[in-house]
């Protein structure tokens, strides 16, 4: 077993489940096959399923050949998945219906902030040394004063959070529809640090 080659001890009874999300826009590179690999050796380390999605949102630049290079290449390394790839593009609907039901619960909002609007804050903090996270103006304004633009929907997630060194954190999307769990890992400090989601844009609307 890859578990006994590589002495990795056993964190959790809780099924493992790791997955990597390629973007078909182009052909696999060196640094998403480093990441494939890492998910895989921790998956099947730990008798885990490796599951693959292919995140094909960008319907402009996605291709059907670049997704089968995709394939070819983890196949080439030696690198099997679990089940059928998933298409991201495929679960627009479902993704829809829970960024609706996230704004109801008050666990998301309605950004109203424009791209030029966000590289101007980018620019200027740049050009003044700072950091480049961008805090919507928005998070926390009533729908009553919303403009009539359009929005993207973002994460209500909170402004602060501590980290501990190499803590277990165990993190739930919601839209998640099984009960497995994704488990991060926190960089060692000892401050109160910017809590930023990876995913905090879940859905655009025009």
């Amino acid at each position: 077993m890859v578990s006994e080659r590589l002495n990795l001890p056993q964190m959790s009874q809780t099924p493992v489940v790791t997955r990597f999300a390629p973007s078909p826009t182009g052909a696999l590179h060196i640094g998403g096959a480093r990441t494939a690999l890492f998910n895989w050796l921790y998956a099947r380390g730990r008798d885990g399923k490796f599951l693959l999605r292919i995140e094909d949102t960008d319907r402009a630049r996605s291709t059907s050949e670049n997704t089968r290079a995709i394939l070819d290449g983890l196949t080439w390394l030696g690198l099997d998945w679990d089940g059928e790839p998933i298409s991201q593009a495929e679960g627009a609907e479902r993704h829809a219906e829970v960024a609706r039901r996230m704004l109801a619960d008050g666990t998301a909002y309605k950004c109203f902030a424009t791209q030029e609007e966000i590289e101007a804050f980018r620019e200027e903090a740049r050009a003044a040394g700072g950091s480049t996270l961008y805090r919507s103006p928005w998070r926390d304004v009533a729908e009553a004063d919303h403009p009539d633009a359009p929005f993207v929907i973002r994460i209500k997630a909170p402004r602060e959070a501590r980290a501990r060194s190499m803590t277990r954190c165990r993190a739930r999307s919601p839209s998640a529809t099984t009960n497995s769990t994704t488990w991060c890992f926190c960089a060692r400090t000892a401050r109160r640090s910017t809590c930023s989601p990876w995913w905090s844009t879940i859905m655009t609307w025009a």
